[in-house]
């Protein structure tokens, strides 16, 4: 990829990968950092990078593969000492929600508490279920492209996102949802 075309993905496709950055951090600055880390990487690699084949994707990865060794490191920190980053980020209130917009107050408040509701459960899944949910719905990948990204068969990816909706399901319910 030239310069120009990569100014073009970036202008096509920054957006979507900002937004997962964002969900699989669960919080706007460490999102927006891994973003920052996922672009230098694409700019170290742009020479490799083809414009007619799936870059989207293969940026996808990347930001996924740095937030995973993001989380090794920690993890590896926590042996040594006691702080657990992912569970802080999650009980401080950094969580990245769309904006809701409603013709009357009371229906905008019920729609960000449902929103807020939905987010959390979707956030405390464990990653094995909330990373293919995550890609599905926010970054609008096919179960074909999850299923090459994270380098498993499309029926694994399959059962796990199904797998995530009965726990998503189920948690809901649990806290007085219906459909």
């Amino acid at each position: 990829m030239n310069n120009e075309e990569f100014e073009q993905f970036i202008m096509d496709n920054g957006k979507e990968i900002l937004r997962f950055c964002r969900i699989i951090t669960c919080g706007k600055e460490t999102g927006d950092e891994l973003y920052q880390d996922t672009m230098l990487k694409l700019l170290e690699k742009r020479s490799f990078l083809r414009a007619h084949q799936n870059a989207k994707s293969y940026a996808l990865s990347v930001s996924l593969m740095l937030w995973k060794n993001k989380k090794k490191k920690h993890a590896n920190r926590n042996r040594l000492i006691s702080w657990d980053s992912i569970e802080r980020m999650k009980s401080e209130d950094n969580l990245v929600l769309p904006d809701v917009s409603a013709a009357q107050p009371e229906e905008s408040a019920v729609k960000k508490d449902e929103t807020e509701t939905v987010v959390r459960v979707v956030a405390d899944l464990p990653e094995l279920y909330r990373i293919p949910i995550q890609l599905y719905y926010s970054a609008d990948m096919s179960v074909k492209e999850i299923a090459q990204m994270l380098n498993l068969p499309e029926g694994t990816v399959k059962s796990r996102m199904n797998k995530a909706k009965s726990l998503i399901k189920k948690e809901l319910e649990a806290l007085g949802y219906d459909r």
